[in-house]
């Protein structure tokens, strides 16, 4: 009788113990209000980084956002009891194929495959390298913004079992900052992360991006923005669409003017647009573009009396920054502006995003040069997009930006609790 009742007791634990694991994996009740994704940089490789929950137990993991990426990626080395496998043929495998294969698009999908598994090609966008992986389902989980605190505060939130990302070998990880298991893939693919999550979540397929020296952020939420943004978004937001057939993000550029002066610069290597990237620290030009940008600046800057001191690697052109004035968005130094699809929608980047503070002493401009066989004329990497308030609304095809004092202002004190 003794020993009947141990093993009911015993089996009362164990049920109590399922529930509560039920209750921790379980979608909730609601629909999250928004998930936020925290991203740092990382000081000795310049690539920005965040974490996600993933697997049974729920392991914290460190990725590389890779703005084009076009799924996550990582290094499945501990095991979890609710992965699985996808099969070839199946609905998820087919997902993962890229709609289109011209410039721009890869094919990451095996289509011999003797195992029956569906294997696409993660890429280390740092380093170039790809390889063969297996697209794989498991739970995922990520921080919450439920509009009645700070961002800081928000809970961990399971999005769902049947989260799509690919196992990838350990080699793959080489030229990552120290920590990251893979790479974090926002592009424009049906399972990238951007995508799933607008899925998961029954929302408009869209999300805000702002990056920083140290608070960036992440931002996706279920159909609405906060009043906060939806301020930003009425009174300083420019918009400008995406090129179409594209996985990665190119937008549109007529010509570039650096203190309203006007470059010459052959029209035709800008025909395919411009890319926005995450995995490039600095601003990269095609060799010819690269000259006659930096002729042009220098002169703007001699114009302006500032002091051009011996370069610094990786650049070229670099200033005394002694007698610089600064001000909210950095030193006095020519602007540049990137016109887009008309004179009335430039981007323009000012010294807090062109300039490089190097030493107390020196500055130097944070564009650099690709070569003459770089494949897009001009990639506007990580340091000019910092603080920079990004709307990727891949549902009308169109990218919005707006300046803001401090990513890290939207990190801490955003809340989407008034249009929600």
């Amino acid at each position: 009788m003794a020993a009947s009742l141990h093993f009911f007791h015993l089996l009362l634990l164990i049920s109590f113990f399922l529930c509560n694991l039920n209750l921790s994996l379980a979608k909730p009740s609601h629909p999250p209000k928004g998930l936020i994704f925290h991203v740092t940089k990382d000081v000795s490789t310049l690539q920005y980084m965040t974490t996600i929950h993933h697997g049974t137990p729920l392991v914290p993991t460190k990725l590389v956002v890779d703005l084009g990426g076009p799924f996550l990626w990582l290094n499945c080395g501990s095991s979890s009891s609710s992965s699985r496998l996808i099969a070839q043929g199946s609905i998820q495998c087919l997902a993962a194929k890229p709609k289109t294969h011209n410039q721009g698009s890869k094919n990451y999908l095996s289509s011999n495959d003797n195992n029956k598994k569906c294997h696409v090609f993660p890429e280390n966008s740092i380093t170039q390298m790809a390889t063969q992986g297996e697209l794989v389902q498991d739970i995922m989980a990520i921080q919450v913004i439920d509009g009645s605190s700070k961002t800081e505060s928000g809970s961990i939130t399971t999005l769902d079992s049947n989260f799509l990302f690919s196992c990838a070998p350990m080699f793959l990880l080489n030229g990552l900052a120290s920590g990251a298991r893979g790479m974090l893939g926002l592009g424009r693919t049906q399972i990238s992360m951007a995508s799933q999550i607008s899925a998961k979540l029954s929302s408009k397929l869209q999300f805000m991006l702002c990056l920083s020296s140290s608070n960036g952020v992440i931002l996706h939420n279920n159909g609405h923005f906060g009043s906060e943004i939806s301020n930003s978004l009425t009174y300083t937001y420019t918009y400008t669409p995406f090129l179409t057939n594209q996985q990665e993000y190119f937008i549109n550029l007529k010509y570039i003017k650096i203190s309203g002066k006007r470059l010459s610069l052959n029209k035709e290597g800008f025909r395919e647009g411009i890319k926005l990237s995450t995995t490039v620290p600095y601003t990269t030009m095609e060799s010819s573009v690269y000259v006659t940008f930096t002729r042009a600046y220098e002169q703007a800057a001699m114009a302006m009396n500032m002091t051009r001191v011996a370069p610094v690697a990786p650049f070229v052109l670099c200033f005394s920054s002694e007698q610089a004035e600064g001000r909210g968005v950095g030193p006095k130094v020519p602007a540049i502006d990137l016109v887009l699809q008309s004179e009335m929608v430039k981007w323009r980047i000012h010294g807090r995003n062109s300039m490089v503070q190097v030493s107390n002493q020196v500055m130097c401009l944070g564009f650099l040069d690709g070569g003459s066989d770089l494949k897009t004329s001009i990639v506007i990497g990580g340091y000019q997009l910092e603080d920079t308030l990004l709307h990727f609304d891949l549902s009308a095809s169109v990218l919005g930006f707006s300046s803001q004092t401090s990513c890290s202002d939207l990190r801490l004190d955003f809340a989407l609790k008034d249009s929600l």
